[in-house]
């Protein structure tokens, strides 16, 4: 018996925990793997030596989310930030280059730099409000209602089909459109814009770190601290009924609504159960890993000291591959996200050893190997690519969500990042994390604020638990001192 239970020990599951077992609470939490981390695990997946990230790699909301920065995450593991947030190669040796510094960005765009300065600086000077704004539920009131209205004009200005209108060459509408296509739908559209503005806006301040070890560090340091707290993680369970957990005074769940409703069998109210049968589930991701003998080729070599690259050539070709996505099609030539962490991090592989990690996007639950269209992808970019390819990994959509429940069909949003669903995650409520089941909470990505690894999912299912249930206040989530 304690007083809380949760169920699910991925980043948001975790965050709650913590945050839990730091009031003075007992806690114990639930995972069906053998291992913790949900979207954030490292594993030798081929040889000995090599370490790759199961889901994400690279952490924009590492130093960003109010969840980490008041937890500390970066006083409590080590994070590479390199000088290059992304990239977005182009033909010909081309690339359009991100850089943490927003100036240098624009030195580098040429004709276009003001125009996309003049998109990026409002956001920039407001980053901190803009982020507070998109970590909550969009229902809420905004503290800054001046980040609101720069926000709201930059992700009508590329989330229509004027997007073009400021520019005239192909880097700068690339590089907001590698961002723009991480939540997978068509482009342009109000929910891509939206998202690719804040990883954008995050790349010029606080940087996209890579944490050294692998992701999985993330989730080894929640885990610590729960325990340092008396908290218990029990994996290799999986919980099928809210009955086995029905002795805690809360609950709180980092799943699916389709999970939920699973677990809750007929306990919940009617109109709340059909929401959750309504919520969609987005389209997916097909995932290659690589272990290389070299560093990638890149043809521009500025590429490599990106941490992450945005594959697919012109915003044209990009809006064109996540459209085939959109309509049930495999892209010939695929939007593909990769990153070489063991170019910032070499504790990932061996001397003279590289991994890479990449996905590119693929419709609800498919089971095509995509490997070699992400390589011939990768090898457009980078001539001499297959050259390195020592093995490589794939894991489908399909593979995906036997993996984890909570990826439906391959969606490792667990949830498409529709106009509606922005609002409505998983319900219309100023508090999508309250279940009609007292005392039980949903955290998953499900809700607001949805994808990523930010904790923040967990935050606010922990305040309400904490508040409803045990009318305690939000507490200190500061290091121990010994950190550095």
């Amino acid at each position: 018996m304690s007083d809380v239970s949760v169920v699910g020990a991925g980043p948001n599951g975790l965050a709650a925990a913590v945050i839990m077992a730091r009031a003075g609470l007992s806690v114990r939490v639930f995972e069906a793997a053998g291992t913790i981390g949900g979207g954030s695990r490292t594993k030798e997946l081929m040889e000995p030596g090599h370490l790759h990230d199961i889901c994400s790699a690279v952490h924009p909301m590492a130093l960003a989310s109010p969840f980490f920065r008041s937890f500390g995450l970066d006083r409590r593991i080590d994070l590479v930030v390199p000088e290059i947030s992304y990239a977005a190669p182009l033909d010909g040796g081309r690339a359009g280059l991100a850089y943490k510094d927003l100036e240098r960005t624009v030195e580098g765009l040429g004709r276009d730099g003001a125009a996309y300065r003049q998109l990026m600086a409002p956001l920039v000077e407001r980053s901190e409000a803009v982020t507070e704004l998109l970590m909550g539920s969009l229902l809420s009131v905004p503290r800054d209602p001046v980040a609101l209205v720069r926000f709201g004009l930059a992700v009508l200005d590329q989330g229509t089909a004027w997007w073009n209108r400021r520019f005239t060459e192909d880097a700068a509408p690339a590089l907001l459109s590698g961002v723009a296509a991480h939540p997978v739908g068509r482009m342009p559209s109000l929910p891509s814009a939206g998202g690719g503005l804040m990883l954008g806006t995050l790349a010029h301040t606080v940087g996209w770190p890579i944490p050294v070890g692998g992701s999985q560090a993330i989730a080894e340091a929640l885990a610590d601290d729960l325990r340092a707290h008396g908290g218990k993680i029990i994996t290799g369970h999986r919980v099928t009924s809210l009955a086995e957990v029905a002795d805690s005074r809360a609950v709180i769940l980092d799943v699916a609504p389709s999970v939920l409703l699973e677990l809750a069998s007929d306990r919940l109210p009617g109109r709340y159960a059909r929401a959750l049968e309504r919520f969609k589930y987005g389209n997916a991701a097909c995932k290659v890993d690589y272990i290389l003998s070299g560093p990638v080729p890149w043809a521009n070599p500025e590429v490599a000291r990106a941490g992450t690259a945005h594959l697919g050539g012109t915003r044209a070709e990009l809006t064109e591959a996540e459209a085939d996505v959109a309509a049930g099609r495999h892209p010939r030539r695929p939007y593909v996200l990769a990153s070489q962490p063991s170019g910032f991090d070499p504790t990932r592989a061996p001397a003279g050893r590289h991994v890479l990690w990449s996905y590119c996007h693929v419709p609800a639950g498919s089971t095509v190997d995509m490997t070699e269209a992400v390589t011939a992808q990768i090898e457009r970019f980078a001539p001499g690519f297959r050259d390195l390819i020592v093995d490589s990994k794939v894991t489908t959509a399909a593979g995906l969500e036997a993996y984890n429940a909570n990826y439906v069909g391959g969606d490792f949003g667990a949830g498409a990042v529709t106009l509606q669903q922005m609002l409505i995650r998983p319900v219309l409520s100023p508090s999508p994390w309250r279940t009609p089941l007292p005392g039980v909470y949903l955290s998953s990505a499900s809700t607001p604020p949805g994808p990523g690894v930010h904790g923040m999912g967990g935050q606010h299912a922990a305040q309400l638990a904490l508040k409803d249930v045990f009318g305690l206040p939000m507490p200190s989530l500061a290091p121990a001192a010994g950190y550095n």
